[in-house]
């Protein structure tokens, strides 16, 4: 009966400090939870990484809740000039280097956050069913009306950067300068609708108003019943379309946001961010 009643005991005991402990854990994640510092994070982003980015946010949002992800999608030009007059950023993700080699250059680039994240491809897209005789950007003059990214977006630079490969503009250091204007006179008269980014050309196209344009592959995700490929045009004659991240220095920044900053763009470069990047038709070859 002893024997029992200390077994009884220490049992007794035993699960009472387990249970002890355990309650300890809860209330120490409990608190751990309850202190996580709530901050926001400024992404300035390219407008054709507006829809992917959305959703990797909300992936991102799922292991840290405690962070707000806003999103600033435009022409990476124009988020070029927004930094430089003092909006508040703290990623900057554009879509080509030029853009994030000048914030470099101007000293707002957090030292060693610039990475390269992912690559793209210029495509010629028309409506479905449009019957136009453009086949690529070879016979882009026999449009009667092209939508056309201005020379600042990258976009518009890549196409200007390829019509100057194949000779039908001429070659100048830099493709950006080359005005509308200059490409439909080039063209032969060709109705040129320039736009301020990259999604307004899609919805250009989309829509009717304009017969052809060119945009980036992956802008064509989800608009397969409205949209025709006419042409992937080749990185040979864009040169290499590749979208860096980086940190952006933001003096206002405390340290919960700048950690948050880092944790973001650690998150744009993992394998679980390859697989939406992928199924929204980018290229993660270029991540490191």
């Amino acid at each position: 009966m002893l024997l029992l009643a200390a077994l009884l005991i220490f049992c007794i005991s035993a699960c009472g400090r387990k249970n002890g402990q355990e309650n300890k854990e809860i209330e120490s994640g409990q608190s751990a939870a309850e202190n996580l510092e709530e901050t926001e994070i400024q992404i300035f982003l390219a407008a054709s990484l507006n829809r992917v980015t959305e959703e990797l946010a909300k992936e991102y949002q799922k292991l840290h809740p405690e962070v707000s992800v806003s999103c600033n999608a435009d022409s990476s030009g124009r988020l070029l000039t927004q930094i430089q007059e003092g909006c508040t950023c703290d990623i900057f993700f554009p879509a080509a280097q030029t853009q994030m080699d000048q914030l470099e250059k101007d000293g707002l680039i957090v030292d060693g956050t610039r990475q390269d994240a992912v690559k793209n491809q210029l495509v010629v897209i028309t409506g479905k069913g449009s019957g136009t005789a453009v086949k690529g950007l070879e016979t882009f003059g026999e449009a009667a009306s092209i939508a056309l990214a201005g020379g600042s977006v990258p976009a518009g630079r890549y196409t200007r950067q390829a019509l100057m490969n194949l000779g039908i503009l001429e070659k100048t250091q830099d493709p950006a300068s080359i005005t509308a204007r200059q490409v439909q006179k080039a063209l032969g008269g060709t109705e040129i609708s320039e736009q301020d980014n990259v999604s307004k050309v899609l919805l250009a196209v989309v829509e009717g108003s304009c017969e052809v344009g060119t945009v980036y592959d992956s802008d064509t995700y989800g608009y397969e019943k409205e949209l025709e490929i006419l042409q992937t045009v080749s990185p040979e004659l864009t040169g290499s379309i590749v979208y860096p991240i980086a940190q952006v220095v933001n003096p206002e920044a405390d340290e919960a946001k700048s950690r948050a900053a880092r944790e973001f763009i650690s998150f744009i470069l993992s394998d679980a961010a390859k697989e939406i990047f992928e199924a929204y038709g980018f290229d993660t070859s270029a991540m490191q």
